[in-house]
């Protein structure tokens, strides 16, 4: 979908994103692991708008910026404080550019949804999710949107077991699919951009990633 087939989707007053932050875990250990899914998706947007991540240490990440459609100012984000922390970095770019936290929207891996399912909130709790849990407490809010892509679930068990799990990488197979996933999720994210958080909710929600 692009933003001509979105068409009249959006109205006045659509949630549009400002800053758009992918979780995950710095450093060649954690690459293209389930809980780096958001580092992925925010790299292939990154490339897609042309744009470079740089190292910015007042915001706690690596960085990027470009212009909407609508020419307004845009903000990459992946944290490099590690998942617990990620929120020290988001909250860093929210109060340097003085953004309201409704404009903030996370991508990131969700164990409770089937491997590659996407799903777009404009609220909600973390779930558990632990890089979720600490952008929530340095916002203090949890009213801002986000990404959730599924990876899936290990049988329930230890905290040992999960932290394994989402540490892992994903099979041959899960791999061809979340593959397929990171585009439609990058246009996803920019349909919010261009029409509003909603319009991109009606049309990505439940639906089907073919291989």
């Amino acid at each position: 979908m692009n933003a001509a087939e979105a068409g009249d989707a959006a109205e006045a007053g659509q949630i549009r994103p400002r800053l758009i932050v992918g979780l995950g875990n710095p450093g060649p250990k954690y690459d293209r692991t389930r809980h780096n899914i958001g580092f992925e998706i925010l790299d292939r947007l990154a490339k897609s708008r042309s744009v470079s991540l740089d190292e910015n240490r007042r915001f706690q990440g690596v960085a990027a910026e470009f212009r909407s459609a609508e020419q307004d100012r845009i903000i990459l984000l992946k944290p490099t404080t590690y998942m617990n922390h990620s929120g020290r970095a988001v909250r860093a770019v929210v109060d340097w550019y003085k953004l309201d936290p409704g404009s903030v929207l996370v991508i990131y891996d969700d164990m409770d949804l089937p491997v590659g399912k996407l799903r777009l909130r404009l609220s909600g709790s973390a779930g558990g999710h632990n890089g979720m849990k600490s952008i929530i407490s340095h916002l203090g809010t949890q009213d801002f949107p986000r990404l959730r892509v599924g990876i899936g679930s290990s049988e329930k068990g230890s905290d040992n077991a999960v932290i394994s799990y989402v540490l892992g990488r994903f099979g041959p197979d899960e791999r061809k699919l979340i593959d397929a996933v990171i585009p439609v999720a990058v246009d996803a994210v920019e349909i919010s951009l261009c029409k509003g958080v909603e319009p991109a909710m009606n049309f990505y929600n439940g639906k089907e990633i073919a291989v």
